[in-house]
C-alpha cells in the first residue's frame, strides 16, 4: 500500500511539472533567429611581384614596382 502511494504522488508531481513547463513554453515568446552578418563584396586580388602570392588589395604593400604582400619582400624587391 505503501508503495502505490509513494508511485501515485512522484506521478502526480511529474504531471504537475510537465503540465507548468508546458505553459512556460507557451508563454514565451519564440526566439528570434540570430542576425546574419553583414557580407562585404568581392575585393580586388593583386599579385606580389616578388613571390607571386595573390592577396586582397587591401593588404598589399605598394611599392616602386607594383604590389608586394610584406615589407621584407618590396625591400627584397627594391634594393
Amino acid at each position: 500500500m505503501k508503495f502505490l502511494l509513494v508511485t501515485l504522488v512522484v506521478a502526480v508531481a511529474i504531471w504537475i511539472w510537465r503540465r507548468n513547463r508546458q505553459e512556460e513554453l507557451d508563454a514565451a515568446p519564440p526566439p528570434r533567429p540570430a542576425a546574419r552578418p553583414a557580407v562585404k563584396g568581392p575585393q580586388e586580388m593583386v599579385r606580389c611581384v616578388h613571390c607571386g602570392l595573390h592577396l586582397p588589395a587591401s593588404d598589399a604593400v605598394s611599392g616602386r614596382h607594383g604590389s608586394y604582400c610584406s615589407d621584407l619582400h618590396r625591400s627584397a624587391a627594391e634594393t
